[in-house]
């Protein structure tokens, strides 16, 4: 007969010499209650549900891409940013985003409304070629060359560009703002939770008998 003992089994129970401690104090580095505090102050109206994410999708993706000159066509860098902008998108179904479409100052008022309208129009296409609904995306433009990076009458790359931003809560989802807050605050906790109980993938097993 033969008995399995994985290593990391054997180590997980030398490691429970002290049976005092709270259950999960190893793991908590101080900001295990921030969800539900974040969630009580939403409900309590001390604090935006929207404007949190908002922030969240500002710091943690890419918001901006840029164009070639007097085009709307997508770079392999424009693309590469906004497959991280749809991953993004795809772990928060409860929200809808605006895109912005700019221009640099190079031209007229109405030809860079609508070259910054196409622009927008792209981001929306690419998104919903990666699976994002076109409902939850609104392809804006902020009149072209109205609102530039760089004030320089020349073309400029950086003033050539679309901005994707958080902007409110899906339609026909059937629930109140803040159980929209709620949903995401308890998925968060149970992927965090199974990403701590999962057994680790290259486990070296022992043989013990014959």
């Amino acid at each position: 007969m033969r008995f399995f003992l994985t290593v990391s089994t054997a180590l997980a129970l030398a490691g429970c010499g002290d049976m005092h401690r709270e259950a999960g104090a190893e793991v908590d580095a101080g900001t295990f209650g921030n969800a539900t505090m974040n969630n009580s102050l939403v409900q309590t109206g001390a604090i935006d549900a929207q404007g949190i994410m908002a922030q969240r999708f500002a710091r943690e993706v890419p918001s901006t891409i840029t164009f070639p000159f007097n085009s709307s066509e997508l770079t392999g860098e424009a693309r590469a940013v906004l497959d991280q902008q749809a991953m993004w998108m795809r772990q928060f179904p409860e929200l809808r985003f605006s895109v912005y479409g700019h221009t640099d100052l190079v031209g007229g008022d109405g030809y860079n409304q609508a070259l910054g309208k196409r622009r927008a129009k792209a981001v929306v296409a690419y998104l919903a070629s990666r699976g994002i609904s076109p409902s939850r995306v609104d392809a804006l433009v902020s009149f072209g060359k109205t609102q530039p990076v760089v004030n320089t009458l020349s073309p400029e790359e950086r003033n050539r560009r679309t901005v994707t931003e958080v902007s409110g809560w899906s339609k026909g989802n059937g629930q109140l703002l803040n159980g929209k807050y709620a949903a995401i605050v308890a998925r968060e906790y149970i992927t965090s939770a199974r990403a701590s109980i999962e057994p680790p993938t290259n486990v070296t097993q022992l043989v013990i008998g014959n």
